[in-house]
């Protein structure tokens, strides 16, 4: 079954999309041979910026939280492919611990756990929500808009298990990105199966190393394809020694926006592009209060600078 995806874009097809369109078996095996050579995530959602000319992901999340948004004709899908991720793993498995991120959740985040709590129901397990917040002491159960009810129950350690009161689980999701560390409860599991790995947490990976690797996917891929490998992988560069909270590497930063800058003027021109280039900023793991920052000239730096400035005043 394929769904139909409801679209804005009514014009027609650019290049680049048609030439997905029509390399689409191709692809469909490319991505059957990757799969049996390297194991891919458990789970995990990809944000995609589409222009029209360029068609690239610029972030992705090994921890998705965002299953709310499925629509109802994707959740047989869902289903499906939860059900082949669980059989490669646990074919046995039949309970199944989530463990959520920490703090107070918000309606979206719960909507998100009463989804994912779902689909995985609908793929034959139990499963149960266990939270390792230290201030979640009891059983606490929130409600939803649309009358769906998440409880949230306190995680049990014992010697070399994870669990709740009266269930045991062969499988561990994860639903946290570890931002803040990786707890000691979390660890020397060996007895089940964490998804996904501890290391895969904020505290070890970074976003440069993942666009590095996916540049020489996309260089594979776009041979594959006949195109220019940057029409599907977004230039990057890395900024070392940067400490925004005592506002020090702010050189290095700039002169790294105007290095990316430049080469992103360059392909434009090569393709006869009009639109305005621009260079987006973030931390390289995790996030920061500062947020996501798109700067398009100098200019932009600058008022970047002030921002850094007025957010260390107001520590």
């Amino acid at each position: 079954m394929v769904p139909h995806l409801i679209t804005a874009l009514t014009g027609p097809i650019n290049e680049l999309e048609q030439r997905v369109l029509d390399s689409m078996p191709a692809i469909e095996r490319w991505f059957r041979l990757e799969w049996m050579e390297h194991t891919p995530p458990f789970y995990s959602s990809v944000d995609v910026r589409n222009a029209g000319f360029k068609l690239a992901p610029v972030d992705t999340n090994l921890y998705p939280g965002g299953w709310n948004n499925l629509t109802a004709e994707m959740l047989p899908l869902a289903v499906q492919a939860a059900m082949a991720a669980i059989e490669k793993i646990c074919p046995e498995a039949r309970n199944l611990l989530v463990i959520p991120e920490n703090g107070q959740p918000s309606s979206f985040y719960l909507a998100n756990l009463a989804q994912l709590q779902r689909i995985f129901n609908m793929a034959g397990l139990n499963v149960r929500l266990g939270s390792i917040d230290p201030a979640i002491k009891k059983n606490t159960t929130f409600e939803l808009q649309n009358g769906d009810k998440v409880m949230l129950e306190p995680v049990i350690r014992s010697k070399r298990r994870l669990g709740l009161k009266d269930f045991d689980p062969c499988t561990i999701l994860l639903n946290n990105d570890l931002s803040a560390g990786v707890p000691g409860i979390l660890e020397e599991t060996y007895e089940q199966y964490l998804l996904p790995p501890l290391h895969a947490g904020w505290p070890t990976r970074r976003k440069s190393t993942h666009f590095k690797c996916y540049e020489e996917v996309s260089k594979r891929l776009g041979k594959l394809l006949g195109v220019d490998p940057w029409l599907i992988h977004p230039l990057f560069d890395r900024c070392e020694n940067v400490n925004l909270d005592q506002s020090s590497g702010f050189d290095c930063l700039q002169t790294q926006v105007d290095s990316v800058l430049t080469r992103v003027k360059r392909k434009y021109k090569e393709y006869g592009i009009k639109e305005k280039p621009f260079v987006v900023v973030k931390a390289d793991h995790g996030t920061h209060e500062l947020g996501i920052v798109t700067v398009r000239d100098a200019r932009d730096m600058q008022a970047l600078q002030e921002r850094i400035q007025s957010l260390n005043k107001g520590r």
